[in-house]
């Protein structure tokens, strides 16, 4: 069964491929000039979103440096310390919102130290599933459209990161 599903998985993007060749040609689409239009806009995309890429990319690697990083999840972790949540878990709650990179980089380092049947690595890994990365996806998606008035985007996705990150702890201490 499971060399049905890896051969399946080895043949999706292939086969979505030449389903949308084929879909393009019934549909009498010039499907090569299509393909090389988009192209076209792929670079005009990346240097109207650079500025805001580098700006959050240098925003986390200060937050990191400056120590910051350490004095919020320590205070994160004397106030939810009753709670019995590893520091490892508060580190990930901190820095998901940040940086995919980041946090995917956190997760390999408390895997290792932890070991993988640990809390603190399946509550990261629940952490991981259940919230964004909040200022990397706005400044993505809003600097490639130009917004610069945000007004509430900003503190509702927080909201809905912790919520997602609430739900996380709970459902991993419910489960592990």
């Amino acid at each position: 069964m499971i060399a049905y599903v890896e051969y399946i998985s080895l043949l999706i993007i292939p086969l979505f491929i030449l389903f949308t060749v084929l879909y393009g040609t019934v549909k009498k689409v010039r499907v090569y000039d299509s393909f090389v239009a988009g192209a076209k806009e792929g670079p005009a995309i990346i240097f109207k979103i650079f500025p805001y890429l580098l700006t959050i990319f240098v925003a986390i690697k200060g937050f990191q440096a400056s120590g910051a990083f350490d004095v919020l999840r320590d205070a994160f972790y004397s106030v939810f310390g009753f709670l019995d949540i590893p520091i490892e878990a508060v580190s990930m709650a901190i820095i998901k919102p940040l940086s995919g990179s980041a946090s995917t980089a956190l997760f390999t380092d408390i895997v290792k130290t932890a070991g993988p049947d640990s809390m603190a690595t399946q509550m990261s890994a629940v952490i991981m599933g259940s919230a964004e990365t909040t200022f990397y996806v706005l400044a993505v998606y809003l600097g490639a459209v130009g917004i610069k008035k945000t007004r509430y985007l900003v503190p509702v996705c927080l909201v809905a990161d912790f919520i997602g990150i609430v739900v996380a702890v709970a459902v991993a201490r419910w489960f592990f």
